[in-house]
């Protein structure tokens, strides 16, 4: 048996699988609210109780947060973690960290046809690179460099970097998101916060009937809902910014990491607002990239619709262990 965790700033997953080629099997999950624990073994302490037993040959666990030398501080939530420490727990020297979105790149290669949605059909190239791209909680990227004909998967930081306006309105936002943070990144703009933030912007005036009294954590799938029902002008505009600002980052990656082999869309919020990312805005802002617009128009686009794809992946990297 082999342990996989998806460890974010809201939730975390915990499994145990099977090995199997090339797909690791799902015995037993559970979700757990990370920020109503104080530590990663705690969260561990609750899964052993839940599953009966807690003996594993290897496990590998994904971190919203940058990993150096088997340690990391989530960037969401002000925690510690370190491979030692859930080695002890575990009582196996078979461990590894890895970026989240680290992680969600290994389940691409293993994925199958109804969780992903295909939003371009492109020309995949065999033997080329690909992406993942996810907004949730946050916003995290991944490269996955082709090599000797299998992904390797590589980690990046890239949610944090500086926020690349293309419209008006857009610096408009630019310029809010810098006069409120000291700079705008591009995570403040493609996440669950992001989506308030863009919603701050289009409701200068501060009222309206979509977050009326809804907590903060509440907030975005309420402007959702608010937008993909029409019920507010404005949240309608907040959402199709947000749409654009992801389509076009989305084509970033993909020149970034030459992904001739596909950008996949993963995260919590993609799957919930699929009608959006269908209607053609997505596209459109991916594709604008010229002169390298016939590059990026030969891309595979798909969004991953399995809302475990990164506990998936860190079964992979666990299977891989033993």
């Amino acid at each position: 048996m082999i342990l996989a965790g998806d460890l974010g700033g809201t939730k975390t997953l915990l499994g145990l699988f099977e090995r199997g080629e090339p797909r690791p099997r799902e015995v037993f999950t559970r979700a757990y609210p990370t920020q109503e624990f104080t530590s990663i073994t705690a969260i561990l302490d609750d899964f052993a109780r839940d599953a009966g037993a807690l003996t594993v040959e290897a496990a590998a666990i994904g971190v919203a947060g940058p990993i150096v030398d088997q340690r990391a501080r989530l960037t969401n939530l002000s925690w510690n973690v370190s491979a030692d420490e859930i080695a002890r727990r575990l009582e196996t020297t078979r461990i590894r960290l890895l970026n989240d979105l680290e992680a969600m790149a290994h389940s691409v290669a293993v994925l199958e046809g109804d969780e992903l949605v295909m939003l371009q059909r492109g020309e995949r190239q065999a033997t080329g690179n690909a992406a993942v791209i996810a907004a949730g909680t946050g916003l995290g990227q991944a490269y996955l460099h082709s090599i000797d004909g299998r992904w390797l998967p590589v980690a990046s930081e890239a949610g944090h970097a500086d926020f690349a306006a293309r419209t008006d309105r857009e610096f408009g936002l630019a310029r809010m998101l810098r006069d409120r943070y000291g700079r705008a990144e591009v995570e403040q703009v493609l996440s669950g916060p992001g989506l308030v933030n863009i919603h701050r912007f289009t409701h200068p005036e501060g009222d309206c009937i979509a977050t009326s009294g809804v907590p903060p954590a509440e907030q975005p799938a309420a402007i959702s809902e608010a937008a993909l029902t029409r019920r507010c002008p404005q949240c309608a505009e907040t959402l199709e910014m947000f749409v654009e600002a992801y389509g076009a980052e989305a084509g970033n990656l993909g020149l970034r990491g030459v992904a001739r082999g596909g950008v996949f869309v993963g995260g919590g919020i993609a799957p919930k607002i699929l009608p959006a990312l269908r209607d053609g805005r997505f596209m459109q802002a991916f594709l604008a990239k010229q002169p390298l617009a016939d590059f990026v128009a030969a891309i595979p686009v798909h969004v991953i619709v399995n809302p475990d794809a990164g506990l998936l992946g860190a079964a992979v990297v666990a299977q891989g262990l033993v």
